[in-house]
């Protein structure tokens, strides 16, 4: 079973990797906006998702300005300050809330969740980027027929690192 998850993994990131790769380098350019400018990159979560809030902040290698969204007010926000938002779909409510409130207080954010649903208005539609997991099943089947194995934070991790390389390369331009 291992060796089938590792392939369907492998062809998942190659996946993104293909499809997000624009995606990606304009989150970069949009976070290093706000590290240039000594604004805050805040990262907000749900659910398993936060383990990326981890690796950005408590990592081996940190994302610069990086901090945890925490607060109940968007008082203390500044024009230099960006989100990156993550989530297992865009069907969950508690993130879809918090990036209208964004989008209505013309705050720039990335969105990162898997489309699941495309009728409903989700923080996708709302984002000055997006960026799709791709993850609709789990990749492995069952002997019923049923797929498991939904690697959402494993899939959001490989995207926030390549989001952090991209926007580590641009800050070298700027010497930061």
């Amino acid at each position: 079973m291992l060796k089938m998850f590792s392939t369907q993994l492998g062809g998942l990131f190659k996946r993104l990797h293909e499809k997000e790769e624009e995606a990606i380098e304009d989150s970069s350019r949009l976070l290093a906006q706000a590290i240039v400018s000594d604004g805050k990159v805040y990262f907000y979560a749900t659910n398993e998702m936060a383990g990326v809030i981890a690796e950005a902040m408590k990592g081996m290698e940190p994302m610069l300005n990086a901090e945890e969204w925490t607060n109940s007010s968007l008082d203390s926000i500044t024009s230099n300050d960006r989100f990156i938002l993550f989530s297992r779909t865009n069907e969950e409510e508690e993130i879809n809330t918090f990036a209208k409130t964004l989008y209505d207080a013309q705050v720039p954010y990335i969105s990162i969740c898997s489309i699941t649903n495309t009728e409903m208005e989700s923080l996708v539609d709302f984002a000055d980027v997006s960026i799709d997991l791709k993850l609709s099943k789990g990749l492995l089947p069952n002997d019923e027929g049923n797929r498991y194995g939904y690697p959402s934070l494993i899939a959001a991790l490989f995207v926030y690192h390549g989001i952090k390389f991209t926007t580590d390369e641009i800050l070298k331009e700027y010497d930061i």
